[in-house]
């Protein structure tokens, strides 16, 4: 069975959205897909792993589509698609790919906070103090809210499901 993707950019920083009645200016019609492609990325020893690490995509089948504007910038945001980022110990070579074949709706604010409605594997990155789960990278499996404030604060609600570590596997 394929699986439906998300890039996340929790990285660096999927379900329906529970969100209140859409004001007027809400657009009617969701738009076209279109492609979603998934930046590499790289953090330095401490940042998220003991190690350093990069990471890019090897697949990278996402598409996006907008399925609301709001007159205050917010967009929802809707993506899906196939996504294996190959996460690399920078010294060694060590890697590991990583399924983030999840599907999310996310609620983008123009004060860069986001909401993320999400049903099955993402990659997720935290830094030190930078959200409700220990730093590190992680593969989140399963049904689960993202909360990324707008100072980058990220809050995990995960309802059913797991979170997989991945630091380890290129260490």
């Amino acid at each position: 069975m394929r699986r439906s993707a998300l890039v996340l950019a929790v990285c660096g920083v999927l379900a329906a959205p529970l969100v209140t009645a859409a004001p007027a200016s809400a657009a009617v019609a969701p738009g076209p897909w279109e492609p979603a492609p998934s930046p590499s990325w790289s953090y330095p020893a401490g940042a998220r792993c003991d190690v350093a690490v990069h990471g890019g995509p090897v697949v990278d089948e996402v598409v996006r589509r907008t399925l609301a504007t709001y007159e205050d910038g917010t967009r929802v945001v809707e993506y899906k698609g196939t996504l294996v980022v190959r996460v690399t110990n920078s010294s060694t070579g060590a890697s590991h790919d990583a399924d983030a074949s999840g599907r999310a709706v996310v609620v983008v604010r123009p004060d860069r906070s986001q909401s993320w409605y999400v049903t099955g594997p993402i990659l997720a990155g935290f830094g030190e103090g930078g959200g409700n789960v220990v730093r590190g990278l992680y593969t989140v499996d399963g049904t689960y809210t993202l909360e990324v404030s707008a100072t980058g604060y990220k809050t995990l609600g995960l309802l059913h499901g797991s979170v997989e570590p991945l630091c380890d596997k290129v260490s």
